[in-house]
């Protein structure tokens, strides 16, 4: 029985998440009790990527996001890549999933390109948050405050940059979802 035995973690992703960064949260989470679901624009299977040219794993979609609502989870994960959250954020029905959980002070997990999404979701105007270099600009110009930290927590909003910060992501996530609603985390 871990310390999240009572919680369901969303996992919002489509085609081409960054392999590592959908599989290493969805374990840690699982390890510590935790019901995840992987929420997804379409129904069947999403394939993720080994890096920015090879094809990965596929995942069982649980759960079509125009069909999902925030009320039925205790946070949420978004996975990067480069395609993924590309495609993600241009879903309306994905952008109001965010965005539900901001309004319930709910945790909220992005890494690598996956604070895209919460770009185009408009909930970043005034937080901290880290991601992969390459959005560091677009993260600024939406209002964010970007630092280069392994992993950043505001308001249980966590943000990381790589693969290579999965541990503390990982380690963060389990927390603010162990912590539960944050009252700073309304949008």
């Amino acid at each position: 029985m871990g310390q999240l035995s009572n919680k369901t973690v969303a996992v919002l992703s489509d085609n081409g998440f960054e392999e590592s960064e959908l599989t290493s949260p969805v374990s840690r989470l699982k390890e510590e009790g935790a019901t995840v679901h992987i929420i997804s624009s379409k129904p069947g299977k999403i394939k993720g990527m080994k890096g920015d040219h090879e094809w990965g794993a596929e995942v069982q979609v649980d759960k079509v996001v125009a069909e999902a609502n925030a009320d039925d989870y205790h946070g949420l994960v978004i996975p990067g890549g480069v395609l993924n959250p590309d495609s993600v954020r241009k879903n309306i029905d994905a952008l109001r999933f965010v965005k539900e959980f901001f309004e319930a002070g709910k945790p909220v997990a992005a890494i690598c390109h996956g604070p895209q999404v919460l770009i185009s979701a408009q909930v970043v105007e005034g937080r901290t948050l880290t991601s992969v270099q390459n959005i560091r600009i677009d993260l600024v110009n939406a209002g964010a405050n970007w630092v280069d930290e392994e992993v950043v927590v505001d308001q249980g909003l966590v943000t990381s940059r790589t693969p290579a910060d999965l541990p503390a992501f990982n380690d963060k996530l389990v927390e603010e979802l162990a912590e539960g609603v944050h009252e700073g985390q309304h949008a």
